[in-house]
């Protein structure tokens, strides 16, 4: 028995084909192929061997296999073309910085092919807005063994200059200014924007707002090491805190 019939309806299917759109690309009159697909009919092998070619499926499988919309879209013919483009649509390209590159970056942040020829992460996030990735290279954004670690990856969304003041305090923030690229909380104070790690060591650092070359707002975080598994101590602490506090009630409700 030959799968040719259903075959054939399936890629019209998966490639949104009328009958007579089907029937136009291979020279085909539309009562012809009906006739194949309902199996009142056989093809001549030019047919098969054109229909085979033109959606790069073999032929064996055409004829023999009952083939499933899955195995249809990792031919690489058409269809598969039309997927791996869908596919790509749905995904943003994030230009990255990196240890490697971020001494350039300062340089040649607005030259558009230094764009381009960046290392990419692809994400599946608006692509109607513009990001930046970059990689920590320091602990200054850690605390208490909690925070940002080298290695970690964080991306940002671009931030306009006419938005800066309406950003509230304490978002984390990338910031290009001569020489620098800094990764750390903002804080703003009339037209001073102030800088600040999560590391109690470090101290603030203070810029004229006029000064920022680029901003961008940290939107997502990538971690390089699995988080730790916390130890609970701090939510039996919460626990006991709540329970005395009912315990207290209840004694201040009494006579």
């Amino acid at each position: 028995m030959s799968f040719f019939g259903k075959n054939i309806r399936k890629i019209r299917t998966v490639k949104t084909l009328s009958q007579q759109a089907f029937a136009d690309l291979f020279d085909l009159k539309r009562g012809t192929l009906g006739a194949y697909e309902e199996g009142r009919s056989e093809p001549k092998i030019e047919t098969i061997i054109k229909i085979a070619n033109y959606f790069s499926i073999p032929i064996d499988d055409l004829l023999t296999k009952e083939l499933t919309v899955n195995k249809l879209l990792k031919f690489k013919g058409d269809i598969a073309a039309d997927h791996e483009e869908l596919i790509k649509e749905q995904f943003a390209t994030i230009p990255c910085i990196t240890q490697k590159n971020s001494a350039d970056y300062i340089t040649h942040y607005d030259k558009e092919q230094f764009i381009k020829d960046m290392p990419c992460l692809q994400l599946p996030i608006n692509t109607e807005k513009t990001f930046r990735g970059y990689t920590v290279d320091s602990l200054e954004m850690s605390s208490n063994d909690k925070g940002l670690y080298p290695k970690d990856i964080v991306v940002g969304e671009f931030v306009p200059k006419k938005v800066y003041k309406k950003i509230n305090n304490g978002v984390l923030v990338i910031v290009l200014v001569d020489k620098q690229l800094i990764l750390r909380r903002l804080f703003i104070t009339n037209e001073t924007l102030v800088l600040r790690a999560d590391h109690k060591n470090i101290e603030d650092l203070k810029i004229n707002l006029k000064d920022i070359k680029e901003m961008w707002r940290i939107r997502y975080v990538f971690y390089h090491r699995l988080p730790e598994v916390a130890d609970g101590i701090e939510e039996k602490l919460l626990f006991l805190e709540q329970e005395f506090a009912k315990l207290k009630s209840k004694k201040e409700g009494n006579p």
